[in-house]
């Protein structure tokens, strides 16, 4: 079967199928596209039959097995079908002789040039006895500028939003939270009493494991690291700290807590932008939400850990906290190895050398799953009309692109933008595509839509895919990254 596409998005080809075909979808890139009878347009292994509704283009979806009725020769059409921010480009089909706009952005500012840079701020804030939160901040001299709170991914902590601090600290009030259990915000002492070595052999005092002994200490009782305490934590420093409602931008974790939090307080949020965001969180039972089944276990990460659990986190602690499997896992979710990640490779490791850090993690991985599924907080955040904005890496090998597509379903309202190549952390990997966009959304949502959202030349265009290869300088080298923006005819 020949093959042609549209830009880089889903190939598409011509074939002759049978009627019987069933289910719905919204092709995109199809403006102007003349009405085919028994003609299909195939996209992978799915097929698509179009027919016109007004503006937008419908059409039936079946796997493309038992389709073996192939009019090759419709291939050699030429159709002016694609629309690059609401005007129509001469491009045909088949794809041939495509010119995808390039478009120049700012780059990071680099310090030893002399660029200006954000100062930023290392901060505790005492939220609980025992528990201190760390958080970053910059640009608290842009006073009448919005607040944007960046909520980090499992593992890691605000360090990993080093670049937004330093950069978009230079227009807007910027903060970077570490959950409890994570990063710099883990307990100050041990959760329980009579902790336990790793090898109590060593008597150097490295190897003290906290949350290993018999008993919780008074203040530790309830702790447990789950999601519902994150959103807690996020509520409290919103109110308490930051003192006025914010734009939210979470990757990965920091993504599903992003919109969990919004979906229980919309009067703090004033946006939400999901970097990768992961689309479930924890495995056991919620106790509230399924109070029955959540009783056949009898332990959700609460202090002290059980004595298996204990061996079973001495294993598994031992693997993952070891230098060569962290820089593996960063090898897997950046795309662009060429990425400088020693800054964040070497603040993990420390976070890993903390007393607390294993407890923490057998806590996490054992917590109860949130009363709000992923899908249940994005519907909760479009009945309060919470604006949501995704920004999703292509090449991301846990959180793949089909996730972020499912919330722009979901949420066709929703900008969408796909860059490649990027992987699990865009903003660390392409932290210039990723500001960019920030800074053109919230301007679209401070001014009402009277600014256009990034990659738009006016508004009306919001309904097509666009396509552009952003270009920006980084270490005196030239870099180009393809951005697809998904319009709203893409969804259902």
């Amino acid at each position: 079967m020949e093959i042609c596409s549209f830009y880089s998005t889903p190939y598409y080809c011509i074939v002759n199928v049978r009627r019987d075909v069933s289910g719905n979808c919204l092709i995109s890139n199809l403006a102007n596209f003349p009405i085919l009878k028994e003609r299909r347009l195939c996209s992978g292994l799915d097929v698509y039959s179009v027919k016109k509704i007004r503006k937008r283009r419908f059409c039936n979806i079946a796997a493309l097995k038992g389709f073996d009725s192939v009019d090759s020769g419709l291939l050699s059409e030429s159709y002016n079908s694609d629309m690059v921010d609401g005007k129509v480009s001469t491009q045909d089909v088949t794809g041939r002789g495509k010119s995808v706009p390039k478009v120049m952005i700012p780059s990071l500012p680099c310090e030893t040039k002399g660029d200006s840079v954000a100062a930023v701020e290392s901060c505790l804030w005492e939220w609980k006895p025992k528990l201190n939160v760390h958080y970053e901040k910059s640009g608290c001299q842009n006073v009448n500028s919005a607040p944007i709170l960046f909520l980090p991914g499992f593992g890691v902590g605000s360090f990993h939003y080093e670049k937004q601090l330093k950069d978009l600290g230079r227009d807007y009030r910027i903060w970077a939270l570490d959950f409890i259990g994570q990063g710099k915000s883990l307990p100050c002492e041990d959760p329980t009493s009579q902790s336990k070595r790793l090898d109590e052999s060593e008597g150097d005092g490295n190897n003290v494991f906290w949350g290993f002994g018999a008993e919780a200490e008074p203040w530790a009782k309830e702790l447990v690291y789950s999601v519902d305490l994150w959103r807690d934590q996020v509520r409290y420093f919103i109110e308490e700290v930051m003192k006025e409602p914010v734009y939210i931008v979470g990757n990965s974790l920091g993504g599903y807590v992003a919109l969990y939090f919004a979906a229980y307080y919309p009067q703090l949020v004033k946006g939400v932008t999901l970097l990768n965001a992961t689309p479930f969180w924890g495995f056991l039972p919620n106790p509230v939400r399924s109070p029955r089944l959540s009783r056949l276990f009898p332990w959700s990460g609460t202090f002290p850990l059980p004595a298996n659990i204990r061996k079973l986190t001495e294993l598994v602690w031992q693997k993952i906290s070891a230098p060569e499997s962290i820089a593996e896992v960063l090898k897997q979710v950046y795309a662009d190895h060429t990425t400088k990640v020693d800054k964040v490779f070497s603040s993990i490791l420390e976070v890993t050398e903390h007393p607390a850090a294993a407890a923490s993690l057998a806590s996490i991985m054992f917590a109860p799953r949130g009363q709000l599924s992923f899908k249940e907080a994005l519907t909760g955040c479009r009945m309060n009309n919470v604006p949501i904005c995704l920004i999703y890496g292509k090449e991301d090998p846990w959180v793949m692109p089909i996730w972020g597509l499912q919330v722009k379903r979901q949420f066709p309202e929703a900008p969408y933008y796909q860059i490649s190549p990027a992987g699990h952390c865009p903003h660390d990997e392409v932290p210039e595509i990723v500001n960019f966009l920030l800074r053109g959304w919230i301007k679209n949502i401070e001014s009402d839509s009277s600014v256009a959202l990034p990659l738009l030349d006016s508004q009306e265009s919001v309904e097509y895919d666009v396509v552009k290869d952003l270009e920006f300088v980084r270490q005196g080298m030239k870099k180009s990254v393809k951005v697809q923006f998904y319009g709203s005819v893409t969804s259902e």
